[in-house]
């Protein structure tokens, strides 16, 4: 069965409650800015174990202060629901912070900026 490609636009729309992430060159793309190389590393980790979890991987770029991600479907040429699905669950992961009533104290420094649109 053939996968669904999704328009930029029907893209867009699909990920809107996710400003931060944006479609170029029939990809979904997100660039984090991390607060440094640890972190950088803990990010591509986290996303390197969901995408393998997943049975689908991102291109990744990284560097000192950020990961730039970039979701496709190479097989159906373009961006699917595998796509989107993957970029609400790295976009989950990479903004994760207790709760304020979690026994979980949480650090106070952001790891991830949260709207390093870009």
């Amino acid at each position: 069965m053939a996968e669904r490609v999704y328009s930029e636009q029907e893209a867009s729309r699909a990920l809107s409650d996710l400003p931060a992430w944006r479609v170029e060159r029939g990809s979904l793309s997100r660039t984090y800015d991390t607060d440094g190389w640890s972190t950088t590393l803990m990010l591509v980790n986290a996303i390197g174990f969901v995408a393998e979890a997943a049975d689908h991987h991102p291109d990744l770029e990284v560097s000192w202060p950020k990961v730039a991600v970039r979701l496709s479907t190479h097989s159906a040429g373009g961006i699917t629901d595998k796509d989107i699905a993957l970029a609400r669950e790295i976009e989950r992961l990479a903004l994760w912070r207790p709760a304020a009533d979690s026994p979980l104290r949480g650090v106070k420094r952001p790891f991830v900026k949260r709207d390093a649109a870009r």
